[in-house]
């Protein structure tokens, strides 16, 4: 009797669930989209359910498929694992490793030490996807995510993996008419470049003052007429002297420190925004996992210096 589960179904699965659609998923596994929708044809036919609900316009899984691609994940995890206890400690690291990164932040810094990385060890087979949104974590469709701010989940690991700070800047030509902000509420006068990104509150900035007992932290609802989902897009508009922004160390160090910019309200700081490795806890042991975090921290560091 044929088993209603293909080993070769498993890693299937998790592709097609990840990608979200016939055509990505064939685009990703270099077949055509007829094959694809062939083989998860096959796949319910022996399976006996629907695992995926689909519409002209879009596809998701059903409670079925769900359940399916959690179990798929875990067990290739599971067979990943066991591959790299008996290859030993020692052995290179092999594998498919998938990444997700912010757009900006994954563009300048993680696709570098990716390029690095796989020059290192060549038989890791990377995939990085950026976006805008980091993906649920729930949905365990990355080995990695990089994330800023270390995540309330404990079902996963978080490795903090560069420091990083947020702070307030504008180009000198926008305060040629205009007074520096003293203090966070003078922020309210001025022209605020937003970033929607993710979960963060929209159009509220949390400033601390003080240290110890004295610290405060101010919540300040800013207003502007320019408003990005792009941080590269918003660093542009502080420079050409559109107004103040918040925005990572990472992004504006340079612009800073050759004058394009200028610090604003330097003696306050924002809520921690360190970088995170988030990792599946069922893959924290895996060879290529652990050298690719590590990779990192150092690659990091270097692009600090």
């Amino acid at each position: 009797m044929t088993s209603p589960i293909q080993a070769e179904d498993l890693s299937f699965f998790s592709t097609l669930a990840g990608c979200g659609s016939l055509t990505a998923t064939a685009r990703e596994l270099g077949l055509t989209t007829a094959a694809v929708s062939k083989h998860l044809a096959q796949m319910e036919a022996r399976a006996g359910v629907a695992l995926v609900s689909r519409t002209t316009r879009r596809m998701s899984l059903t409670p079925e498929g769900e359940i399916y691609v959690e179990r798929a994940r875990r067990i290739l995890g599971e067979i990943d694992e066991l591959a790299q206890l008996l290859g030993g400690a020692s052995s290179a690291p092999i594998g498919l490793l998938r990444v997700n990164a912010t757009l900006g932040f994954g563009r300048s810094h993680i696709a570098p030490a990716i390029s690095r990385f796989v020059k290192m060890y060549p038989e890791v087979d990377v995939q990085l996807q950026l976006s805008v949104d980091p993906p649920p974590l729930s949905e365990n469709a990355f080995d990695i995510c990089v994330r800023f701010g270390e995540p309330p989940d404990a079902r996963v690991i978080a490795r903090r993996i560069a420091l990083n700070r947020r702070l307030l800047c504008a180009a000198s030509t926008y305060f040629a008419d205009r007074a520096l902000p003293l203090t966070p509420d003078d922020l309210m006068k001025h022209n605020c470049i937003g970033i929607r990104q993710g979960d963060d509150g929209y159009g509220i900035w949390r400033l601390i003052g003080g240290h110890g007992a004295s610290e405060k932290t101010e919540s300040v609802r800013v207003r502007g007429n320019l408003t990005t989902n792009d941080g590269e897009i918003a660093v542009k508009w502080a420079l050409e002297g559109h107004g103040i922004l918040l925005r990572a160390e990472w992004d504006i160090a340079d612009y800073l420190s050759d004058g394009r910019l200028i610090h604003v309200l330097p003696e306050y700081r924002t809520p921690g925004a360190d970088i995170y490795a988030v990792i599946p806890q069922h893959l924290q042991t895996t060879a290529r996992v652990k050298a690719f975090i590590n990779f990192l921290i150092l690659a990091l560091q270097d692009d600090t210096l």
